[in-house]
């Protein structure tokens, strides 16, 4: 269903509104009624708002594909899509690693005994 609703998104939907969107998951109840269908939406927080309204507005056309695909399933859930935000968190820890590697790269880490007053401490 994932594939399904994935290659439906890419090539058939001519909605302007839907930018690029990866279909990410897809979580069926278990009465097959109701299918979460998670959606990483790449853009500015407008973009991606437009991208849901314009899955939302298509959910029947979408819906109707998979019931074509999967002619062999007795019953074809209703569809409902949730913006998924892990792959931007992802990017973004991955972002901050990179930062301090930067960092670490410019100022190394010392050890006590290589700091410039080690040598200036009394007792030792």
């Amino acid at each position: 269903m994932q594939q399904i609703i994935g290659e439906v998104i890419q090539y058939e939907l001519k909605d302007p509104r839907i930018g690029f969107a990866t279909v990410t998951g897809v979580e069926v109840s278990a009465d097959l009624q109701h299918a979460r269908v998670r959606v990483s939406i790449m853009g500015d927080p407008a973009q991606q708002a437009e991208t849901l309204e314009g899955l939302e507005r298509a959910k029947g056309f979408i819906r109707k594909r998979v019931a074509e695909e999967m002619s062999h399933m007795r019953f074809i859930p209703e569809l409902r899509f949730v913006h998924d935000t892990s792959l931007e968190y992802s990017l973004h820890i991955q972002e901050l690693l990179r930062q301090v590697e930067e960092e670490r790269r410019a100022n190394p880490p010392r050890l006590d005994d290589e700091r410039p007053d080690a040598e200036e401490r009394p007792g030792e």
